[in-house]
């Protein structure tokens, strides 16, 4: 559950911390807000289609090779993960380092993910835990990062945050398609909202659903407002 929603709230946790990406009112978040690159079809339901070829092409995978302390054994996090299991049987290609792939070593944790560009000189967004896992040290970790048109960057971790569970990656690039960061005052409750992310080094995987609530608080933890929403976060798409 905690995963879930912070995956689903990354975008407006560290806007601030970005230079020269401001947490913007709505109305100068995009010059083109999402809410009008929606569209609803003959049958009266929205079509985000217009919404997923504008922003696509910023969302990025991610692939972390961690170097694990000393006396640990190295684990593939999604082994028990069903789509996983029927992408190795049919002989899909998995990243390098995982379970019969080359470069895995017998101390390293495998991890994957996805992420956005926030600014077109390579500042990613992610999930803390997909650079660093639950409780690991994300120095340790060598990030990959693929666009969506094949080019892969190695990534420096800027920083991360896990309490709300946020890393700031870095790539040596420049004019990258990137998203802008909106505010999160002006989501209503049972507004659409879209999650895209990349994972397995696919094609941009889409799912919708609504906001189901604002200011939300997770039990026995330092308070931090979350959105709640119903979108379905599937595996590697964490960070989206």
């Amino acid at each position: 559950m905690r995963k879930y929603l912070l995956a689903t709230t990354l975008a407006v946790s560290i806007a601030a911390a970005l230079p020269g990406a401001p947490l913007l009112p709505a109305a100068h978040a995009q010059a083109a807000p999402a809410a009008s690159m929606v569209t609803p079809n003959r049958f009266g339901l929205p079509d985000f289609g217009d919404l997923v070829e504008q922003v696509g092409p910023a969302v990025v995978n991610i692939r972390v090779v961690q170097r694990a302390a000393q006396g640990t054994m190295g684990e593939n996090p999604l082994a028990n993960d069903p789509f996983y299991d029927f992408l190795r049987r049919f002989g899909v290609p998995m990243p390098p380092g995982f379970p019969g792939q080359p470069g895995m070593g017998p101390r390293a944790r495998q991890g994957i993910g996805s992420g956005f560009i926030v600014s077109p000189d390579g500042y990613v967004l992610t999930n803390a835990h997909v650079v660093a896992g639950e409780d690991g040290d994300a120095a340790l970790s060598e990030v990959t990062v693929t666009l969506i048109d094949k080019r892969e960057f190695k990534a420096k971790v800027v920083g991360i945050d896990r309490r709300t569970d946020v890393a700031l990656l870095k790539l040596d690039a420049k004019g990258l398609p990137a998203v802008k960061i909106g505010n999160p005052d002006s989501a209503r409750v049972g507004e659409w909202v879209v999650a895209m992310g990349s994972p397995f080094g696919f094609d941009n995987t889409v799912t919708a659903g609504i906001i189901s609530a604002k200011a939300r608080r997770l039990p026995d933890e330092t308070y931090v407002p979350f959105i709640q929403t119903d979108v379905a976060i599937n595996p590697g798409n964490s960070g989206g």
